[in-house]
């Protein structure tokens, strides 16, 4: 009985790991104006796929020290569609202190990620650091 418990335990376990999602993980944004640039943690929140501010860097890549909006969620509420699409999330962007609609879709370790408020529309290519 005890064999049996511990294989269901372990088949549990193996499971949940196969049905990560393939965009989670931590993925580096374009620099900025400035030319820095942030780590931002991609995962699963409930359903949807959320992303938090991870690491600040300067341009050169010196780690910003004191970065006030580390731990910060950036995205949120996005659905996978599908063949690497995700919709229906929001995304914060901090230079402008501004939320925008957004989607991403996913070509192997590059993440384009857009934000639109009405007819006005941002993106970047985001890479997989990990």
């Amino acid at each position: 009985m005890k064999k049996l418990a511990l294989s269901a335990a372990a088949l549990i376990l193996s499971a949940s790991a196969s049905f990560a999602d393939p965009v989670e993980g931590v993925w580096k944004t374009q620099p900025g104006d400035t030319g820095g640039y942030l780590h931002v943690t991609v995962s699963k929140c409930g359903e949807a796929i959320c992303g938090v501010i991870k690491q600040a860097y300067k341009e050169g890549g010196a780690v910003s020290e004191g970065y006030e909006h580390l731990g910060k969620r950036m995205l949120w509420d996005m659905q996978a569609k599908g063949e690497g699409a995700y919709a229906g999330g929001k995304i914060w962007a901090p230079d402008r202190n501004k939320t925008y609609k957004s989607k991403m879709s996913l070509n192997g370790n590059t993440l384009k990620v857009s934000g639109c408020v009405a007819v006005i529309c941002r993106s970047q290519s985001w890479q997989r650091v990990k």
